[in-house]
């Protein structure tokens, strides 16, 4: 599982994937979370605005993240 560290919480959803490269752009991440491909502790979630804190993981195109706060 790889790490994503944020320096505040919360921080919305698309804007880590945007962010992290996981999306090429705020656009992208948001038809990717509207189309349920990223999951969050396990669940789809569709809420592109959805506030994430340290200890959330975020799964997308398989792979696991673990948020860390700095």
């Amino acid at each position: 599982m790889k790490e994503i560290v944020i320096t505040r919480e919360p921080v919305e959803l698309f804007k880590i994937l945007k962010f992290e490269n996981l999306a090429a752009s705020g656009g992208e991440a948001k038809a990717m979370i509207e189309d349920g491909l990223v999951l969050v502790n396990g669940l789809v979630e569709t809420q592109k605005r959805k506030k994430i804190v340290s200890g959330d993981i975020i799964e997308v195109m398989s792979t696991e993240y673990k948020i860390v706060a700095a």
